[in-house]
């Protein structure tokens, strides 16, 4: 029925757009250095976390709905034999580069969309299963891939400077001082070093697997 099906379309479309909102909010207010800093041991960071978003919607939302990818950037990084080529931002990009990228890329993914049903065929090469597919499995993939890393970016904008929230609209965090939020991990400590298994055996406390 084409009403339920533009309902579950506008929902899709509204859960991809929060993670957007999310990913472009954790990037507000960095410098460049701060962009770039490696805050995991695999080398997870702000800048290459949006180039590789970039690139993937537009992987996803446009060249596997049989468009061409106007950006040169990321054409480059999709030709390129590196096989981490996404999350390397080239040297000579600043956040601000990388920014304009995943906003313009936004944008055309979204035209293309505009155009196509949520059951519009589409090809995903590099997918074994289900490689003849549909725009709604690309949006539903596409929803899981933004949230995640839109929480990859909550974790390494925290270390980067304490900046902490879901999204501008939406914050969905107590509003605890600095203190408090110090109490909370204190805490959260507490009850790690007393948990687990050997914890509870030493205290006669019967585990039920």
């Amino acid at each position: 029925m084409p009403n339920e099906e533009n309902d579950r379309g506008a929902q899709l479309r509204e859960y991809l757009n929060d993670a957007r909102e999310a990913i472009l909010w954790k990037c507000e207010g960095l410098s460049d250095a701060q962009a770039r800093t490696p805050l995991t041991p695999t080398g997870t960071h702000v800048m290459g976390l949006l180039l590789h978003l970039a690139v993937t919607e537009s992987q996803y939302f446009i060249s596997c709905l049989g468009r061409e990818i106007e950006n040169p950037t990321i054409r480059g990084v999709i030709e390129a034999e590196e096989s981490q080529a996404d999350f390397l931002p080239p040297p000579n990009m600043t956040l601000v580069d990388a920014l304009e990228i995943y906003r313009e890329t936004t944008v055309a993914a979204d035209a293309v969309l505009d155009e196509l049903e949520l059951d519009s065929p589409a090809v995903v090469p590099w997918w074994i299963k289900h490689r003849h597919t549909t725009v709604e499995r690309l949006l539903v993939h596409m929803i899981a891939e933004c949230h995640r890393h839109a929480g990859h970016l909550d974790i390494v904008r925290e270390q980067l400077d304490g900046f902490i929230g879901l999204r501008p609209s939406a914050p969905n965090i107590p509003d605890l001082t600095p203190g408090q939020w110090e109490e909370q991990r204190l805490r959260v400590k507490e009850l790690a070093h007393g948990a687990g298994p050997s914890t509870a055996r030493s205290r006669g406390t019967s585990i039920h697997w």
